[in-house]
């Protein structure tokens, strides 16, 4: 099969002929049809998080059931699915009380790969997932089936961006109708934070970046107002509309300490704040006035929107159908696996929201 390969941090991807073994226990290998780009493969492949080269990266996807290994009992060959790096076991403790994102367990794909180059290198599962591949090897409870009509390119959006951003307003935050909203970044993960304030029904909705064509997608998927960071001061701002009083919930969806800082000081007291965007392992510290969070304001972390695949992926899947969840939207353009550097680049560059691989 063909893959993108890192072989060194920030040097372009190699596209060649890999070989991936069977799936075993638990595993299943799907033939992928897309994989959408998302600022957490440019990370790793930049080397931000400490990972070791060589590795295929991607883990944004959906494809079709090609080979199942002993004991899958969720799919079966043939089903379209949607591929996350949400791996889960269904028996240890988080699992148990409903946080599968927060599952745990050990599985054997953390320490072994079913992926080799030509000379017989042992490649990387990236992410959990490494789908810049025809192929991918991953464990059954990181894919949920989808329906046959379904396009596989708006279904890839459902692993990472849709469920990151939409699942951190609507599952870990569980914003009250009414609330006044702050959105810190209009990127993929932005702009579904800013779709679930609005299904959620917030009377405010404040989107913040630095570039005003981000703004105005804000603005179609739902911002009420729209504040360019570039130009103005951000927490004044929000302030001065809000009465001076600052928003009910602030998300930073931007790995940037910078940004969190600014979430936290634009929320009024016993307001919240929602961590959401993955900040470079050097670049992750931030300070907070004690004073601020004793007063009564909250800060949360979201892993993956707090997402149960099982629940929430169809429950987004019939709201795209009922035309309330944008996701032809998202895309801004779409590119053969031969061109996954220049779809890279581009998004490096600020001028997509989310650029998709596309297997023909």
């Amino acid at each position: 099969m063909k893959a993108a390969v890192c072989y060194e941090f920030g040097k372009p991807l190699v596209v060649e002929e890999v070989d991936i073994d069977p799936p075993e226990s638990g595993e299943v290998k799907v033939r992928v049809a897309a994989c959408s780009i998302c600022h957490s493969d440019v990370h790793l492949i930049r080397g931000d998080w400490g990972n070791a080269p060589p590795l295929i990266a991607g883990h944004e996807a959906a494809g079709v059931i090609e080979e199942t290994g002993p004991g899958v009992s969720r799919v079966r060959p043939g089903d379209q699915v949607v591929v996350t790096l949400i791996r889960s076991c269904g028996t240890c403790y988080f699992c148990t009380i409903g946080r599968p994102f927060n599952c745990e367990a050990s599985f054997p794909l953390q320490t072994e790969s079913r992926l080799r180059n030509k000379d017989g290198v042992s490649l990387a599962h990236g992410i959990k997932t490494a789908a810049f591949a025809e192929f991918c090897i991953v464990d059954q409870s990181q894919v949920v089936k989808i329906p046959d009509d379904l396009s596989m390119e708006c279904a890839s959006l459902l692993a990472c961006g849709v469920i990151t951003g939409l699942g951190s307003v609507t599952n870990t935050a569980r914003i009250e109708s009414r609330s006044r909203v702050a959105v810190i970044g209009a990127g993929g993960v932005g702009l579904n934070a800013v779709q679930g304030a609005a299904l959620s029904g917030a009377s405010m909705i404040i989107a913040v970046d630095i570039r005003d064509d981000k703004l105005e997608a804000a603005r179609a998927f739902g911002a009420t107002h729209a504040v360019n960071a570039k130009t103005t001061d951000v927490v004044a701002e929000v302030k001065a509309l809000t009465d001076g009083r600052g928003v009910d919930y602030a998300f930073a969806t931007v790995g940037s300490p910078a940004a969190i800082s600014q979430a936290i000081d634009m929320v009024h007291t016993g307001g919240t704040t929602v961590i959401v965007g993955m900040p470079s392992l050097n670049d992750a510290l931030f300070s907070v006035d004690a004073h601020q969070i004793t007063y009564g304001r909250r800060i949360l972390g979201s892993n993956m929107g707090s997402t149960r695949l099982v629940v929430d992926v169809p429950r987004l899947v019939d709201l795209y159908r009922e035309g309330r969840l944008k996701l032809d939207e998202l895309i801004s353009g779409r590119y053969p696996l031969e061109r996954i550097n220049e779809a890279i680049e581009s998004m490096e560059r600020g001028e997509a929201l989310r650029n998709v691989i596309v297997f023909e």
